[in-house]
């Protein structure tokens, strides 16, 4: 087997040898053999594919994160795994594209219609609970994990919007900032108590009636951090010309939350994405 050192297969690889000490560290790519006296690495010929194949999925943008946990999945699985980020990264440069245009517009005085606001009553709920603080890498890891925990045991379903699972953002989440996120399932009142002995890791808590504007996103998962914004732009300036007062809008911790409502449009399923909005309580 062909033995080189690590400057030799960071020549071959183009990659630095300081990337392939990281990526040593990380379990991603570990060398062939490592020198007890000098430290040395030495690497082998067939270990290539591999650094090539870590060094486009970086240039994709793909997180360390994620590259580890593709390098563990079948060709055919990491496949359909990469094209579902590459439709995820168009998703939030398009997002990102119409955030541009809006903040262009709004520098220049010109007014830009962004989403369709809408706005809908909803009744006293009591709710099934997982709240946590986690920043922008492990929010939707927390949503994964609430999922599991509530699929363990049938619950009764509540139709419509009343009844479908949605996060309250009770903070900024963000890379330096971690919320907390609070993940709740309506369930009925009269069975509220009897479910929740059912669930230890969940609380129970009744949610008071109140009015939401949302605006409607469509199919997706994780919403990105421009249609976030492009979202509570629109609700802002819906506010506005309704004449609303901005203090009115549930935008604090003490409040109700903004939250993003996820309604299956379909039967559940590791492909299927249900219809999200995000939705903004007031007075």
């Amino acid at each position: 087997m062909e033995e080189m050192s690590i400057g030799e297969f960071a020549r071959r690889s183009r990659l630095s040898p300081k990337a392939l000490r990281v990526y040593d560290g990380l379990g991603l790519l570990s060398p062939a053999r490592v020198d007890e006296l000098s430290g040395y690495r030495y690497y082998e010929g067939d270990q290539l594919g591999q650094a090539r194949l870590i060094a486009t999925l970086r240039q994709l943008g793909v997180s360390l994160g994620t590259v580890k946990e593709l390098l563990t999945l079948e060709p055919a699985e990491m496949a359909e795994q990469v094209m579902g980020l590459w439709r995820e990264a168009e998703t939030r440069h398009a997002a990102q594209g119409e955030l541009v245009t809006a903040l262009v517009d709004r520098l220049t005085g010109r007014n830009t219609v962004m989403y369709e606001v809408a706005s809908r009553e909803m009744p006293q709920r009591s709710l099934l609970c997982l709240k946590r603080n986690v920043d922008e890498s492990g929010q939707w890891a927390l949503g994964k994990e609430f999922i599991a925990i509530i699929r363990e045991q049938r619950l009764p379903r509540i139709p419509g919007r009343e009844g479908a699972m949605f996060s309250i953002y009770w903070g900024q989440v963000s890379a330096d900032s971690d919320g907390p996120v609070e993940w709740c399932k309506p369930v009925p009142a009269a069975e509220a108590e009897e479910l929740a002995a059912q669930f230890p890791e969940l609380t129970l808590r009744v949610e008071p009636a109140h009015r939401e504007a949302y605006v409607d996103l469509g199919p997706g998962g994780q919403i990105s951090t421009a249609q976030w914004q492009l979202a509570d732009e629109a609700l802002r300036s819906w506010a506005d010309a309704q004449g609303i007062d901005p203090k009115q809008l549930s935008l604090t911790p003490e409040d109700l939350g903004v939250r993003i409502t996820y309604l299956a449009s379909q039967p559940p399923s590791e492909k299927s994405a249900p219809d999200c909005d995000f939705a903004v309580p007031f007075a």
